[in-house]
């Protein structure tokens, strides 16, 4: 993995009122968590824009089945609904959108960047992109929100253009953040890490820029579950 001090970005641990600057300049500044964005939408024109709207449960428990029903309105003709970045666990109804499915316990872990999608053949909309944190039944672990400001320009002061997501990476020694996600979005700019265990966890993000370039990790925020 190349790594070149590229974009500027802020970390903020929500809760903890720990603020980051981007790696490339080293500077604390605070940062206050922002809500969610509207769904995006596409319209053929003519027709009322077609719009999808639901709010998904970010988090699941092994054997307990996982539901979400979003609502399209607008458009015109047959709606077709999809997914992606779904997990193997659940499944869409094209025709009514409903997401379900129960995790095993071979499915504990996090999925990020799930986007579900409408489309009437001439315009399409989609949900802003979520994760599911699935856990154990019964299993005391703790979970974090990392929120950042989007990076606009590279460490040189020009333009950055060519933002492709962000890496989190994480741990339970600063000088050893083992793992990591990543999210392939550079609209998302606030993460729930769950089925975190007892003990203090460091977290850091990286940028992601085209041809493969990331910058140097933001200081590092931590939390004590």
């Amino acid at each position: 993995m190349r790594s070149s001090c590229r974009s500027v970005g802020f970390l903020a641990l929500a809760l903890s009122i720990l603020a980051l600057v981007g790696g490339c300049n080293g500077q604390n500044s605070n940062s206050s968590a922002n809500s969610g964005t509207p769904a995006g939408s596409s319209s053929g024109g003519g027709a009322t824009a077609l719009t999808i709207s639901g709010q998904p449960a970010t988090a699941g428990t092994v054997g307990q089945k996982y539901s979400l029903q979003p609502t399209a309105k607008g458009g015109s003709g047959t709606l077709t609904f999809s997914a992606a970045n779904l997990p193997s666990w659940l499944s869409i109804s094209s025709s009514t959108g409903l997401v379900s499915g129960t995790p095993s316990s071979g499915n504990v872990g996090t999925y990020a960047n799930i986007v579900i999608s409408v489309s009437d053949g001439k315009s399409s909309a989609h949900m802003p992109a979520f994760s599911i944190a699935v856990s154990q039944a019964g299993t005391a672990s703790g979970s974090a929100t990392l929120t950042w400001s989007m990076p606009t320009q590279n460490a040189d002061g020009t333009p950055l253009t060519d933002l492709t997501g962000f890496v989190i990476r994480y741990g339970q020694s600063p000088t050893s953040l083992t793992q990591q996600i990543n999210i392939d979005n550079p609209s998302v700019n606030t993460y729930t890490i769950a089925n975190l265990t007892a003990g203090t966890w460091y977290f850091a993000v990286v940028t992601m820029s085209a041809g493969g370039n990331y910058s140097s990790p933001t200081n590092v925020a931590s939390k004590t579950i």
